[in-house]
């Protein structure tokens, strides 16, 4: 197929593009890189020793996208494009709903001029909210603690009613657990700006030494060590959960599908597992909770299986020693110079 990725030079994004290459597809990535370093293009193209074909733009630039959809004329969209920080969305939510659901909508109006009907729409476990049940199933009730993830449910909900309107359109929703680690060529991984909002970047900066200690958020949930428990999933795994993904296109359908390894671990688990695996020390301290967070979530991803055919093969030993071969080998992340 050919594929066009929002949002495609992201961190899930480039990773997918890897995965998508893998199977033979054709790809474009659009981004506006506002959360993207162009050097991504570069690393991506040493991969495959051929250029990346990308457009720089905007998903809420409608003219921009019909220009898009006319040149390349893609089979299917995977659309990761939008703001992800929980803390800000608390901070600032207009950029949230901006970006996440204006955007959102852009791209689907677009899409259907196109008559471009096949997404793959990048969603979260947030829109779980707080667990009633765990493990977290596709039939849980939905709701939101937080703006990112009422982003994510309305955007769902975008697509569950134009689907309901017209069935020609294929929709599948992936909610993604807990994304960590990196391509294990070291080439391409996770780069956040500032002070990360994720727990993988976080300990990978303290343990280089670009920051001096890494804050534990709540040590008194009601887990076993007394630190959020999460389900983290390899970004490769989750990566080719979206090429897996691609099976639903053209099946008019509109589904909901867990991507995670239906596994939870604490925080302090990682942090353990990283300093044994990498043979690095990552000081810590405790801080309060932060706002909207949840005690405890894990996937029950029997649905990838049994739709997909899609597993997590990786474990947390792999989460942690690619997420350390990609910071020991490029410290500043892409842009060295800074």
């Amino acid at each position: 197929m050919k594929v066009l990725l929002t949002g495609g030079a992201g961190y899930i994004g480039s990773h997918t593009y890897v995965a998508l290459k893998e199977h033979g597809h054709e790809i474009v990535i659009l981004d506006n890189f506002s959360n993207a370093n162009r050097l991504v293009l570069d690393r991506l193209a040493q991969l495959f020793q051929e250029k990346v074909e990308h457009v720089e733009a905007d998903i809420r630039d409608r003219s921009t996208l019909d220009d898009v959809f006319e040149a390349h004329k893609p089979d299917a969209v995977i659309h990761f494009a939008g703001a992800k920080a929980v803390g800000e969305s608390a901070t600032d939510p207009l950029k949230y709903y901006s970006n996440n659901v204006s955007g959102s909508q852009t791209l689907l109006e677009a899409m259907d001029a196109a008559e471009i009907r096949n997404i793959v729409f990048s969603s979260s476990a947030t829109v779980y909210g707080v667990p009633q049940a765990l493990p977290l199933t596709e039939d849980h009730p939905l709701s939101s603690t937080n703006t990112y993830g009422a982003t994510k449910l309305i955007v769902e909900d975008m697509l569950r009613a134009l689907h309901g309107a017209d069935p020609r359109w294929s929709v599948a929703i992936l909610r993604y657990f807990n994304p960590v680690g990196a391509h294990p060529s070291g080439e391409i991984g996770e780069d956040p700006g500032g002070i990360p909002n994720n727990l993988m970047p976080y300990i990978t900066q303290v343990a280089v030494g670009r920051l001096a200690q890494l804050k534990v958020y709540g040590d008194d949930y009601d887990t076993s060590d007394g630190t959020g428990v999460r389900d983290y999933i390899h970004v490769s795994d989750l990566a080719q959960g979206h090429v897996a993904a691609l099976k639903l296109m053209n099946t008019g359908t509109c589904t909901p599908i867990n991507l995670g390894t239906g596994t939870g671990y604490s925080v302090l688990d990682m942090i353990k597992t990283f300093e044994r695996v990498n043979e690095v020390s990552v000081p810590y301290s405790i801080a309060e909770r932060r706002p909207g967070d949840v005690a405890a979530n894990w996937a029950d991803a029997q649905r990838a299986k049994e739709l997909l055919g899609w597993q997590a093969q990786l474990g947390i030993e792999a989460m942690c020693a690619d997420g350390w071969r990609w910071q020991s080998r490029n410290p500043k992340g892409y842009d060295q110079t800074n």
